[in-house]
Formats: structure tokens, sequence, C-alpha cells
């Protein structure tokens, strides 16, 4: 069973003595014992914090808007933010999933589908907050182009509110289909493993006949390839779309070329610090140490490293292209962030996503969970003030200084904000539950990675 060489030129990305059979019991043996005691907590954290936001929700349904904060002013603030955040947050996971695919990166096998399933709920919590601003979401369905009987009632394609709709939408079927292709031939194993009963059953219908034989692999990889070239030019136009929302209006501070590159590259930051989070905090409560890797942790903060200076080139860009515009109003609206009131939060923004990241030069800081751990959650609040320093900033000081006006958020939006963390951990923690974290067969493949001479029987174990 021993392995008898490893590669001194690489290193194998399942650390430890395992066999195939081993994988299935190590992710599938969670599934079928009790929930832990660190869990039950969690997911009474996350309930509750689900259960404040519906309650907030139901809250400004029933009285309006008037809830919020806004003023004739500041007509968005805390909403869009945490919807730019939220979408933000959902890219690392198709990237990961897609991109890293297409480019034959085996280090993403085991974090995949947790990342998946992170831009899933990511999407669902992005969604909530345009649907609220809506002020009627029971009539949601007016933004979509359906034929009706209601004269000029027509959607305004020349928005980019409306593009929002259609990127986001699109995004969201694409990523949960390639989430749930991914998922068969894991499902397929759950299903084996079951006594029988209502679970085999479910996962029998779920896991849609796999056999496992050499034709069903050979279909397998071929939707998945085609899924995952699908799926990655959506993780560009999301985001580009998004950003059309402030690029395509007038407003000193919005009106910017720059904004498509900056706010997907941005997205992919903050998209990979949540990975990190929620990495670091699973290979401990799940005991994946063996899965998830150090060289797993160390591959997300060279990306990280890499974002966080494009992210950073991008917020000097913004300086210099607003000095040498001769624009008064374009200056004014820089200087407002880096002397005005607000000041504060855009030099934490600096701190948290550029100054913070470089530490992970550092070979012994990118193998410190602990240190790193911290540094995810900095780049997290950095990347929401980041979007906030862009919508309130920009928006509180206009063209006209008889209407300048602060913002402050009220207990109402703030609840929902919470909310919106509490649907994430409810869905995630329930994910955990009932399905494979790690993508079982992808990690299969990788077993043998940087090794050679290795037992036969550990290649054959059940």
């Amino acid at each position: 069973m021993s392995i008898s060489r490893v590669s001194p030129l690489r290193e194998p990305l399942v650390d430890g003595v395992k066999d195939l059979g081993q994988i299935t019991r190590d992710v599938c043996d969670p599934l079928d014992a009790a929930p832990t005691a660190a869990w039950y907590g969690a997911f009474a954290a996350a309930l509750a914090a689900l259960s404040f936001g519906a309650v907030m929700v139901i809250h400004q349904v029933w009285t309006g808007i008037g809830a919020w904060g806004l003023n004739k002013t500041v007509g968005w603030s805390w909403d869009i933010t945490n919807f730019v955040f939220w979408v933000g947050i959902g890219h690392a996971g198709t990237l990961i999933s897609a991109i890293l695919f297409l480019f034959r990166q085996k280090w993403r096998t085991s974090i995949n589908r947790s990342a998946e399933a992170m831009t899933i709920f990511a999407v669902m919590c992005a969604g909530i907050f345009p649907l609220i601003h809506m002020g009627r979401p029971w009539l949601a369905y007016w933004v979509m182009p359906y034929p009706n009987p209601m004269g000029p009632l027509w959607v305004n394609f020349r928005s980019p509110l409306l593009w929002d709709v259609f990127a986001i939408s699109t995004y969201f079927i694409i990523s949960a289909t390639f989430w749930f292709v991914g998922l068969i031939p894991d499902l397929a194993t759950l299903r084996d493993r079951l006594p029988a009963g209502w679970r085999k059953k479910l996962f029998a219908v779920a896991s849609l006949g796999w056999s496992g034989s050499h034709r069903t692999w050979s279909h397998y990889e071929m939707v998945y390839l085609l899924l995952a070239g699908l799926a990655t030019p959506l993780v560009f136009s999301v985001h580009t779309i998004v950003s059309f929302d402030f690029a395509t209006s007038v407003i000193p501070g919005w009106h910017a070329t720059i904004f498509p590159p900056y706010f997907v590259c941005g997205a992919i930051f903050s998209g990979f610090a949540m990975v990190l989070t929620l990495m670091i905090i699973a290979r401990k409560v799940m005991n994946f140490e063996g899965y998830i890797t150090l060289r797993h942790i160390d591959a997300i903060c060279k990306v990280i490293l890499l974002t966080s200076m494009i992210v950073g080139l991008a917020y000097s860009t913004e300086l210099i292209i607003s000095y040498y515009s001769s624009n008064h109003y374009e200056r004014f609206a820089f200087l407002n962030r880096i002397k005005g009131p607000f000041a504060g939060f855009y030099w934490m923004m600096v701190f948290c996503n550029v100054l913070v990241p470089q530490t992970l030069w550092f070979e012994r800081i990118r193998r410190d969970v602990r240190v790193l751990f911290v540094i995810s959650i900095l780049i997290n609040i950095g990347m929401w003030l980041e979007r906030f320093v862009i919508i309130t900033i920009s928006l509180h000081r206009d063209f006209l200084p008889s209407s300048w006006t602060d913002y402050s958020p009220t207990y109402v939006e703030i609840g929902t904000y919470i909310g919106s963390f509490g649907l994430f951990f409810t869905c995630f923690l329930l994910f955990c539950r009932v399905l494979p974290m790690i993508a079982i067969s992808e990690v299969k493949g990788v077993l043998s990675y940087a090794r050679s001479g290795e037992n036969k029987e550990s290649h054959h174990g059940r």
C-alpha cells in the first residue's frame, strides 16, 4: 500500500496513502454520519441570520423601499453594492470549474465542486436586491419580454438593467447545469452505496441512469467539455454587463471605459477570496486536509495575488485618467473619494485590496492557513468597500452642491444584507450534508499525479 516514489519536481494533489476506495469512503462517509456539533452550531447561526433577513424583506415589501436610507441624491447604495458584491463572489466557481478545466489545471479537482455550489448560492443572494429594489417584486416578470395585451408595455432593450436580467439569468442556468452534470458520476456512487429506500430512489433518478460504461463516460466527458466552453465566456460577460450599469451613465466616477475589465478582474479577485475562506473552513471541519492540500491553497493565493495587482493597477489608472481628462467634475469625484467624508472607506479599500495581498509573495504566508483566513476576510471586506466607494461616494456629491447629502444605511438594509449571508451559508451547509463536497471521480483521476511505482493494489482499491 505504500507509495514508492514521489516526483522531486511536483507535489501530489492528494496527500497521504490512499486508494480509490478510500477516496470514496472519505468523501461519502460524512454524508451518512450524523452532523457534528460544529455543523449544528453553524447551521443554527446561518438559519437565524436568514430568518432575520426574511423578516426585513417582508417588512420592506409591505411598507415599501422608503424603509431604506436612500434620498433624492443617493438613489443607489447598499442594495446595488450588495448585488454587485454577490455577483462578483459568484465568478470564481465557474472560473475554477470551466476555465481551469479547459486549461487542464489538475489542481482544480478538489475545490471545483464547492466553488460551483458557491457560485449558485451567491447568484441567488445577488438576485434578492434588484428584486426588492423594483418596489413591487410581485411584478418582477415584467422585465421579461413576454407577449402581452397591455399595449406599449415592453421591455427597454437599450437599458443596461435589462442586459443584467439576461446576463445573470443565463449565467445562473448554465452554472447550475454545469454543476449538476459534474455531479452525475458521484450521484451514481451515492446511489450504489445506499441500501434500498427513498434516498436510493432519489439518487437513482438524479443520476439519470448512470452505468459507468465506456460509452457513458465518453458522452459525459463530451457534454462536460461543451458546457465548460459555453460557461467560459459567461464569466467575462456577466460582470462586464453589470459594469455597464455604471459605465453607460454620465455620473463622474462611473462613466469609464476601464470598468468592464476592472469589474471582471475584481470579481475574480473577490470570488477567489471567498473560495479561500470556505476551503480553509471546509478542510478543517470536514477533515479534508488530505484533499484540499496546502498546494491547492498556495495556487489560490497566487491567483489572488495576480488579480490584486491588476485591481491595484485599475485604481491607479482611474486616478490618472481623472487627472489627465481635465474634466473638473471627474477630478472632483476622485478627490472626494480620497479626501471627502467617506475617505476612510476609500483608504480601507486600498489597504485590504492592494496592500494586504502583497504579503502573499511569501511562501510561508501562502501556507499558513490561519493568516490566510484573516487575509481572505480582509479582501472580502475590501471588495465590498470597493463597490460602496464606486456607487455611494460617486452619488452623494453630484453636479449641484445644493443637493449634496450624506447617506447612512437603515437597520432594514443592514438586516437584509445579514439575511443574504444567512441564505448563502444555510444553502452551503445543507449542500455539505447531502452532496459530496469533493468531486470523487475527478480526484481519483489525479491520485497518481506526481507519483510513480505505486502498489497496484492501491489503484484498484474499493
